[in-house]
Formats: C-alpha cells, structure tokens, sequence
C-alpha cells in the first residue's frame, strides 16, 4: 500500500502527465454526460419499451458498448461503432485497392489523407444507421412518446446522432493526443465499466432470491471471474520472444555490437481489434433489416442476433479468428523488421539475412497466431457459455468476449503508458521490477 501511494506521488510529480489525465478524466466526464442527455422531441419517461428490448440479445451488447446511451435514446446512442465499421473497411481497401496502398505507402501526409477518407465513410454509415434506429424507436415507442412526427422528427434526429457520434470520435482523438491511452478504447472501456455495479448488484440479487446456496453459487462466480481475468492477462501479454544477434564492430579501442536482444512476437499481436471488428461486423444484419423491409432478412437477423444461439457465436467466433490474422497480418511486417535488422547488422542464430529472414518471421508468427486467434475466439463466445449456466446476461457479459478484453488491454496499454513517463524520468514503475510483466520495454527488450 505505501508503494501504491508512493507511486501515486510519482504520478502527481509530473507535470505532463498530471496534465494528461486530467486532460482524459475531462474528456471521458464529456462523453459519459452526454450518454444521459436525450433525443430532442423525445420523452424521456416513456423509454421504458426501449430499455425492455435492450436489456438482453444483440441490442443489449451494443446498449452495454455505449455505455447505456443505447437504451436512453441519447445523442450518442450510435456510439464509436461506425467509426470501427469504416475503418475495417478502409483497410481492407487497403489490401486490395491500389490508390489505398500508395497513401499506406506515402507516410504521414498519407495516413491523414486515410484518416479523412474514414471520416467521410463513416458520416456514410452513420446516415442509414441513424434511419435504422429511429425506424426502431417510432417501433417500441407509443406515439405521445414524440413531440414532432414524420420529417420534423426523422431528419433533425438523423442529423443530431450523426453529429453526436462523430462528437465521440473527437474525443476519442483528442484523448490520444492529448490524454493518455488510446482514447477510442477508452471510449469504449468507460462505457463498459459503467455497467459494471449494476450488473454485480443485480446478480447479486438474482442469487440471494435463489433458493439453496444462491450466495455460495454468487462467490464461486466471482472466482471463475477471477480465473478468467487471469487467462485473459496471460493472452494479452504472452510473447515469443526472438533471439537477434548484432554483429562485432572494434573502433580503437572500443568494441560496438556483439550483443544479443530479443524480438518480442506476442501471441495475440492484434489486442482487441479483431473483437471490436468483428461485432461492428455482426450490427450489420440490424441495421439492414431496420431499412429493409423483407421477412427473409428478418429471419437472419434474428439467428444473428441471438448471443446465446449457435449461428451467433459460430459466426463471431470465426469473424475472430479471420480478423486476426489480417489485424496481424497488416501489423506486423516480417519483410520490414528483416530490412531493419539487416541495416544495424543484425541477424537470427541459424537464419541466412534477407529472404530466409522474412520466412523464418512469418512462420513463427503463422504458429504463434492461431492458437492466439482460436483462445481469443474461445473466450469471445464464453459469455454464451456463462449464459446458459445461469448467469444473467448483464453480468455473464464479463465473463469474456469484448469486454474482458477491451478491460484487460486497454488496462494494460494504460498503465504502460503512465509506466513509461515514469520511468522516462527515473522514477520507479509501477511494478518492482520496474516494468509490467511481459510488456516490451526500451529498445523492444
């Protein structure tokens, strides 16, 4: 405990980043307010319908990824996930479109150029979005629910959720510039842990009302839940790592080089992408049906939306595995670090330089990424699982899939971050050893 509050007086000393946290409290306190300030012409007291349909299935995981913005018919309602669903979009054009690859290729000025480009797509998703949603709500809302109807309702509203998602996507640019993290995943944190005390408290009750060892049933819970954080920490931070050694180099007197590093390869190189990818992918079935008026596109979405449903899980389990390997793939370029490695005369023990190189890489990573991407596709679906044993959706939601995830390696990511403005100023870091465990530290050692 002294540590942890010597630590804190380390944080505190520096004015950076005391500036950066606040700067991302600040930030992140925007975005939670706005989650509560309703639709204009809507009656907040006559959400009630709403919330029903939102509190288990699909609609009930993207309500849980804004932050409950979902269910209060909120200006943010449609959150961050358009955002993700252009840019999964942009680099697949990436992969395939020549124009794309040449700003990938053309450094800063092009990755500005790409970062616009994702802007505008993502106003072009937003707009039959925002239809979809208003469709749902002139749906599960009475009529005295509205104070303007048709056009004088629809089109303000179209144009008020796509201003308050791109809103969020400031923010969530300014954290990273400004703050510290990656801001959108912060974005996306935040709103998970704020369903956190509620979904404890309302299992909690569920258990007590249970009739024989509710309470014990309750404690065994949190200690699965403990387990799994665990595995998912083990997932986040488990590397491989690469012997390299640097050739000898004698000027004068002085011998430079002759030193072996190491290549840390981690298991899961992708983070949590490949899950936020992969459930902007599966609103798309809701989406359409809420344009599309047709029974058979009903039926899809209906299996698709079912999370304790075998298509579902099937479907995002395997969307996981495919989005790990492209987020790895696009990642982590084995001809690069072969070119780099070469420069500073480099080499891997028993590996020729050059061609042999890049093979080595790639199959090591090729080997380390499936078992990664087939874990990281068991504990997505693991929610499911935690369902049907009883525990209610709100509450099993952490159990796995994104939002263990996103907490543990956005968590992570964090902390790694405020540890490397501490130890850039010769202060001690968070852990004993000076750097958290399995994280890459100075000169990718």
């Amino acid at each position: 405990m002294k540590r942890f509050i010597e630590t804190l007086k380390n944080i505190y000393k520096i004015e950076d980043l005391r500036f950066r946290i606040g700067t991302t409290l600040f930030f992140l306190l925007i975005y939670r307010l706005g989650s509560f300030v309703s639709l204009p012409g809507i009656d907040p007291a006559q959400l009630q319908n709403l919330q029903n349909q939102t509190s288990d299935g699909l609609l009930g995981l993207i309500n849980m990824f804004s932050g409950g913005a979902f269910a209060q018919a909120s200006i943010f309602a449609l959150g961050i996930m358009p955002y993700i669903s252009a840019s999964i979009v942009i680099q697949l054009m990436g992969i395939a479109v020549p124009y794309f690859q040449r700003l990938q290729k053309e450094g800063e000025s092009g990755r500005r150029k790409i970062n616009q480009i994702t802007r505008y797509l993502t106003v072009l998703i937003l707009i039959p979005q925002a239809s979809a949603y208003l469709t749902n709500l002139h749906y599960q809302l009475p009529d005295s629910a509205f104070a303007l109807s048709g056009i004088w309702f629809n089109a303000p509203s179209i144009v008020i959720l796509t201003a308050g998602s791109m809103f969020v996507l400031w923010l969530g640019e300014r954290i990273t510039d400004k703050g510290i993290g990656n801001g959108i995943s912060l974005i996306i944190m935040i709103g998970i842990i704020a369903r956190l005390p509620m979904s404890v408290v309302q299992e909690f009750g569920n258990r007590i009302n249970q009739q024989g060892g509710g309470l014990v049933m309750f404690l065994v819970e949190f200690v699965i839940l403990f387990i799994v954080f665990m595995a998912s920490i083990a997932l986040v931070q488990g590397t491989r790592r690469i012997p390299v050694q640097y050739a000898k180099r004698i000027v004068g007197n002085k011998q430079y080089g002759g030193v072996r590093q190491y290549i840390p390869l981690k298991v899961n190189a992708a983070g949590v992408m490949p899950i936020i990818f992969a459930q902007a992918i599966m609103m798309v079935p809701i989406t359409i049906v809420g344009v599309a008026n047709s029974e058979n596109l009903r039926g899809v979405a209906a299996a698709l939306s079912n999370i304790t449903g075998f298509w579902y899980n099937l479907t995002q389990f395997l969307l996981v595995v495919a989005f790990t390997y492209f987020y790895t793939a696009i990642t982590i370029n084995p001809t690069q670090m072969a070119e780099d490695m070469k420069k500073n005369g480099g080499f891997i023990p028993g590996v020729k330089p050059g061609k042999k190189t890049v093979e080595f890489l790639d199959t090591v990573m090729s080997r380390i990424t499936l078992p990664g991407s087939i874990f990281l596709g068991l504990v997505t679906i693991m929610p499911a699982f935690a369902m049907m044993m009883g525990i209610s959706q709100s509450f099993a939601l952490f159990y796995g899939g994104t939002s263990l995830l996103i907490l543990v390696g956005v968590v992570l990511d964090t902390l790694q971050q405020i540890e490397s403005h501490l130890l850039m100023r010769h202060y001690d870091g968070l852990m004993q050893s000076g750097r958290i465990k399995g994280r890459p530290g100075i000169g990718g050692m």
